[in-house]
Formats: structure tokens, C-alpha cells, sequence
């Protein structure tokens, strides 16, 4: 299946959301933007999001709600790629916004959880209810790592809670097509975490002397970034260093499909029949698409 470049010069492009209208909005985290690129590959600022907008995804309004890390990291160059590194000593947490995309208007909803700031929010996945689950990817600091969890709010900015604490490195976060899963994929560990939901916002209690169920720990070097669902159930999740998406089953089995950049970062489906993916390359700055072997899980907000 060919790849085709759609659109490069973007700045670490993330949280790609495929539109009704053909075009697929995005963060550009270092260039602190919600962007629109346009079905001819045009690049379109929405709103200047500042800090380091992670996560996107269209809520029940209609708006883009944002998992903004607050500039949790640092970027540098090598071999002509731009890579991610650690938490700067400027960094004062993360939030989650809303942007309205007629007019580009900003609000904060959260910025703390029960009194502890936001580290670092990076992903998010609105329910059917209305609610988004979404993870705190933590942060780096000089002798170790800030740890990150799981939260469920509500768009309103009416309530947020803390579902899973003390998570190594959570990432990407989608849910199954019954609704009765949250997977996580966690990045320096290369595992996709499985957490049973009891009612829409609810966890059930973890497994003993663990958060949830492992799906599966990929072998050797590599990480995970953010992920989409398929209609039938597979978690396709962006893999570093083996760059490309690796989808995994729930049975744990897995497969492979690579792209042209050690960097690759998230993936959205869209299209009539949900077949279209695509794929953002962070490193080199493009977004591709390709057509899937499998339909994607429609989501359950669109604009």
C-alpha cells in the first residue's frame, strides 16, 4: 500500500483529527498552534495554543478540546531530525483547552486535579456520554521522572478526576469499540495498558500489585506514542524507533506497518468507509496517508 506525503514544514505535528470536510486539524507542538491542512496539503493556523499542544479531539460542542503539556519539552536537531528532550526548568504544568474553531477563541478548563497541577496532559477520547478520558504523560526532570496518570472530565470544566496515579509514562489513550476498555499506551515502556470501565467515567478496581491488564510489551528498543482504534478492535499505536504504527490485538498478538520516520507519532482514520489513515511523521515535520487493510473506529464527535 503506498504511502503519499500529504503536507511537510509542519513543527513536530500531533493529535491529527480527520474532518467532514476532507481536511485534518492537528497540533503543531512546537510551534504551539491547532492547525488545519487542507485536502491540497495548505497549512492554515486555527489558534496560537502556546505552551505544547499534545492532544486533539472534537468534543460534543463541536469544539477542538487540546491536552496542552505546557512546553514539557525541549527540542534539539540531529541529522536534520527534531527530536524531543527534557522537561526545560521554565516548565509550570500543562492544562486542557478548548478552542472554538470559527473564531479561534481559547478557554481553560483544568490546569489541576484535587490540588496537583497538570504536569504534562497529552491525549484524549471523548465517550459517548460526552466525557474524555485522557492521560498525563508526566515529565522529565534532572534526576528522574515526574510520573503521569489517567483522568476522566467533563468538557464543561465541571469535573475531573484521577483514575490511575504513578503511571511511568502514559501516552496515547483510545477506547474500545463497547466502550468497556481505556487502553494507554505507555511510552518508554512499550506497553499497552487495558483498563476495564464498569460505567462511562468509572474504572474498576486494578488487579492486584498492578494498574490494569497488559496487553502486550513489545520486544526490544521501542517506544509508544498516541494511538486510534479500529472498527473491529485493534489498537493501532505510533511506534518510535521502529518508526511506523504497530497494531496490536487484544490478545496480545501484534503487526507492523512502517513509515518513513523513526519519529511517527499518531494516527486517525477517516474517509467514507473509515480506510483512510492518516499518519503523523514528527522528526521530519509531514503528515502522510495511506490507504488501512481495516476500517478505523468512527469517533464519536466529528465536525
Amino acid at each position: 500500500m503506498d504511502i503519499e506525503l500529504v503536507c511537510d514544514g509542519l513543527q513536530f505535528p500531533e493529535g491529527p483529527i480527520a474532518m467532514a470536510d476532507g481536511s485534518v486539524v492537528l497540533v503543531e507542538i512546537q510551534r504551539r498552534t491547532l492547525t488545519r491542512v487542507t485536502p491540497d496539503g495548505k497549512r492554515e493556523t486555527i489558534a496560537d495554543t502556546g505552551g505544547g499542544p499534545n492532544g486533539a479531539a472534537i468534543g460534543p460542542d463541536g469544539a477542538v478540546y487540546i491536552t496542552n503539556n505546557g512546553g514539557s519539552f525541549s527540542y534539539f536537531e540531529h541529522e536534520g531530525l527534531l527530536i524531543p528532550g527534557d522537561t526545560p526548568p521554565t516548565h509550570q504544568g500543562g492544562s486542557i483547552q478548548r478552542v472554538d474553531l470559527k473564531t479561534g477563541k481559547i478557554d481553560t478548563l483544568y490546569t489541576a486535579c484535587d490540588g496537583r497541577r497538570l504536569e504534562g496532559p497529552n491525549d484524549l477520547v471523548f465517550d459517548k456520554q460526552g466525557g474524555f478520558w485522557f492521560t498525563d504523560h508526566g515529565s522529565t526532570i534532572p534526576h528522574g521522572r515526574m510520573l503521569g496518570g489517567l483522568f476522566y472530565a467533563q468538557p464543561d470544566g465541571s469535573r475531573i478526576m484521577r483514575w490511575r496515579d504513578g503511571l511511568y509514562s502514559p501516552n496515547g489513550v483510545g477506547l474500545s469499540p463497547d466502550e468497556k476498555v481505556v487502553y494507554v499506551a505507555d511510552t518508554h515502556l512499550g506497553r499497552l495498558w487495558a483498563f476495564d470501565v464498569t460505567e462511562p467515567g468509572v474504572l474498576a478496581p486494578p488487579p492486584p500489585f498492578q494498574p490494569g491488564r497488559v496487553v502486550c510489551n513489545l520486544p526490544g528498543y521501542q517506544l509508544l506514542d498516541s494511538l486510534a482504534v479500529e472498527a473491529g478492535g485493534k489498537v493501532c499505536v505510533a511506534t518510535i524507533i521502529n518508526g511506523g504504527i504497530t497494531a496490536f490485538d487484544p490478545d496480545g498478538s501484534t503487526e507492523h506497518y512502517p513509515f518513513p520516520d523513526i519519529l511517527c507519532t499518531n494516527i486517525c482514520f477517516g474517509g467514507d468507509d473509515m480506510q483512510t489513515a492518516w499518519v503523523t511523521a514528527s522528526s521530519t515535520g509531514k503528515l502522510y496517508r495511506r490507504r488501512w487493510p481495516r476500517p478505523g473506529l468512527k469517533l464519536n464527535y466529528n465536525a
